[in-house]
């Protein structure tokens, strides 16, 4: 019995102590040194080779090693398995840490300040309080709800939106194609924090941009897939987005010469919102195969037909 690690971009001399330490009378294979493939009945995975899942016979559970799970399902030869997405404290209180940062660098002007201090000019500009700014949570699963809570702790009038009605305590909610409109218009500060699905590919268009009170600012801390570059430049440039905090993008990495790099009221930071932790998400996976192994329904298991 084994279970085999597959992720181009995580270190398994990182997760390889820390599973082993949770997870035991398994060993841990790292791809493509996965031995006999009959033996595996788990998988870690985070974008693997196409068809690999697929040929293993005996597999049980797939684990997303990241927050979303369209990095697996892109396999086109995805095997019909229950998978898991990644729900860990650290992945959680990373990005609520990276979220309420760019919620307060835009509340705070900072963007503004920073080009006074470039011309040496001393001005104070006129500054609303928290509660009089409006802060909007595109997305109200786990990261989301998480967001959205510390955000109303630190007093901002927060309200989000989700494909199906939520009830967030002090959070004012707005849910499906007909309460999408409102949440927009009432709101300042825009967080994306969706799964990537196709209905979701491209939300942030013109048409919703535009939806927004002129001088927004938008934070995608979700997938690149979520944002139509050109839109969002177009608006940036028009001065009806006042300002972008962009950790994710069409392509990663970020092309050397596009022009969000250079772009005056765009912050660019290389898809490090939110790092999943071995040394705290092993815990969850060996939680997850004892729960199962134990005759108990798996945690977070996504529905393959919505995408998360």
């Amino acid at each position: 019995m084994a279970i085999l690690f597959l992720s181009p971009s995580d270190d398994p001399a990182e997760w390889l102590p820390e599973l082993n330490n949770r997870i035991t009378g398994r060993e841990i294979r790292v791809w493509p040194d996965a031995g006999d493939l009959s033996e595996i009945d788990y998988a870690l995975a985070w974008r693997p080779p196409a068809g690999v899942l697929g040929r293993l016979p005996n597999l049980k559970v797939i684990f997303s090693l990241g927050a979303g799970v369209d990095g697996v399902l892109s396999d086109p030869e995805l095997p019909d398995k229950p998978l898991v997405r990644m729900v860990e404290p650290g992945l959680t209180e990373g990005m609520t840490e990276y979220v309420v940062l760019q919620v307060l660098h835009w509340h705070r002007q900072t963007e503004a300040y920073r080009a006074q201090q470039e011309r040496r000019e001393w001005r104070q500009l006129g500054q609303k309080l928290a509660r009089e700014r409006r802060v909007g949570v595109l997305g109200l699963g786990v990261l989301g709800a998480d967001a959205a809570r510390v955000l109303k702790e630190l007093r901002f009038d927060v309200a989000g939106w989700s494909r199906s009605p939520k009830d967030l305590p002090g959070v004012t909610c707005f849910h499906g194609a007909a309460g999408l409109p409102e949440f927009l218009a009432r709101t300042e500060i825009l967080v994306c924090l969706l799964p990537l699905t196709p209905e979701t590919a491209g939300i942030l268009n013109w048409e919703t941009l535009a939806a927004l009170p002129r001088g927004a600012c938008i934070i995608n801390v979700a997938r690149g897939g979520h944002v139509d570059e050109s839109d969002l430049l177009a608006e940036l440039d028009s001065g009806h987005i006042a300002g972008a905090s962009l950790d994710v993008f069409a392509e990663e990495p970020l092309a050397p010469d596009h022009p969000f790099w250079s772009h005056p009221r765009v912050i660019v930071t290389p898809h490090v919102a939110a790092v999943t932790h071995a040394r705290t998400a092993a815990g969850h996976i060996a939680e997850q195969i004892r729960r199962f192994e134990a005759g108990l329904p798996l945690e977070n298991v996504i529905d393959r037909a919505r995408g998360y």
